[in-house]
């Protein structure tokens, strides 16, 4: 298979490279360079760039509005706003729920909802993990129960990201209790500002508000939001799960990370020489080079093979454990690099506005925030011991 890029796919990748040098903000790439907060006001500024380009929904068939990019064009764009330091636009809106509504959602639902998510109008968040439901999503306990034109929603969510900005929450609920567990769930669509939500913050180790809890006590959701039909939630949760499982191996973020250690190993010295140049410093630079070329062309493969139609098994599942385990790798190289500067904490510099400057280099920074935040990449999206789960059943028929 010639994973090379094509000439078509050489002169996209040249056209978002140089319309990121010329539209991305220089505040809002240093933000993410740096390991700042990139809240919401800049975040709807840079969406009102991309969406201006038509770039904002890029996996969105143009017909919805979106950029009808394809698999390989994903990647390529996905790969270049990295490297350029851009955010990532609001997952949850134009990665999740969009494409759910585009393939499951009503006519009604989708005139409603999907001018609103290329808007801004709507934020979204995901409510899926629970208390007792995490790695096993098909456990979740959160009953919704029918009561004529709406649905009572009682239960808990956990490990909810951005519920404290979000404007609507996707919900798996279960409908039938008696059901076996996959069978008895279903999708709503539920309004984060209706009588008994709830939010309350979870900080994470960076000192950063990256979770919530969310609760209902008895939420009415009108029956019209239920996505998809009754007890069938599963499939349309599969279906987002599907699809992102193409792009979880974090190439493109390690990438990333990787030129931030080249410029930080070149920046900082031992014994009169550049990091680079120090033979265990190179060493380990050139192992985690080599192994993130290998995971790159894994996962182009596995694209190629998605962009042609093919069937994708358990590949994602090595892809998603090697890629996340590598974030971890980078980030001990750049603990190691900057050494004493990693010490302070800059929470509150970096997350919550104040105003005492840092210690050190600009470029050290947020790497101990990083490190902490990445510590968490080996559970999210499926932790490392369920992917190699997947893998000895796929693979090895245990």
């Amino acid at each position: 298979m010639d994973l090379s890029p094509t000439e078509k796919e050489q002169a996209f990748r040249e056209e978002v490279r140089g319309w990121l040098a010329a539209n991305l903000p220089a505040d809002i790439a240093d933000k993410v360079k740096r390991g700042l907060m990139v809240a919401k006001p800049d975040m709807l500024r840079w969406h009102a760039i991309l969406r201006e380009k038509g770039w904002l929904a890029p996996n969105w068939p143009k017909a919805a509005g979106g950029a009808g990019f394809s698999i390989m064009e994903r990647h390529i764009f996905d790969m270049e706003c990295r490297l350029a330091h851009a955010p990532p636009a609001m997952a949850f809106n134009f990665h999740m729920i969009g494409p759910a509504l585009i393939a499951f959602g009503t006519d009604a639902q989708k005139a409603h909802y999907l001018p609103k998510i290329l808007s801004d109008a709507h934020w979204w968040c995901q409510g899926y993990s629970e208390p007792g439901a995490g790695s096993d999503l098909a456990g979740v306990s959160t009953r919704a129960v029918r009561d004529g034109d709406e649905y009572v929603v009682t239960g808990s969510k956990i490990w909810t990201s951005a519920a404290d900005v979000a404007d609507m929450i996707f919900c798996l609920v279960r409908t039938d209790p008696d059901a076996k567990k996959q069978e008895g769930i279903s999708f709503l669509l539920m309004d984060m500002t209706a009588p008994g939500v709830e939010v309350k913050p979870l900080i994470a180790l960076n000192g950063r508000r990256l979770w919530n809890i969310v609760t209902f006590d008895e939420v009415r959701v009108p029956a019209a939001n239920l996505l998809g039909r009754e007890n069938e939630g599963w499939t349309v949760a599969k279906k987002l799960l599907g699809d992102e499982r193409l792009f979880v191996s974090r190439v493109s973020e390690n990438t990333r990370i990787l030129s931030i250690v080249k410029e930080v190993c070149a920046a900082e010295s031992s014994e009169g020489r550049p990091l680079l140049e120090d033979p265990d410093f190179a060493l380990t630079i050139a192992d985690l080079e080599s192994r993130l070329k290998a995971l790159e062309m894994t996962s182009l493969r596995i694209l190629a093979e998605a962009d042609a139609g093919g069937r994708v098994g358990a590949e994602p599942s090595m892809t998603k454990l090697l890629g996340s385990h590598m974030v971890q790798d980078l980030d001990e190289v750049l603990y190691r690099a900057i050494g004493y500067y990693g010490a302070p904490d800059h929470s509150g510099f970096l997350f919550r506005g104040e105003n005492q400057l840092p210690v050190g280099p600009d470029y050290a920074v947020g790497i101990t925030s990083g490190q902490l935040h990445h510590r968490g990449f080996t559970i999210a999206g499926g932790t490392s011991e369920v992917q190699r789960g997947v893998l000895a059943k796929a693979v090895l028929g245990l």
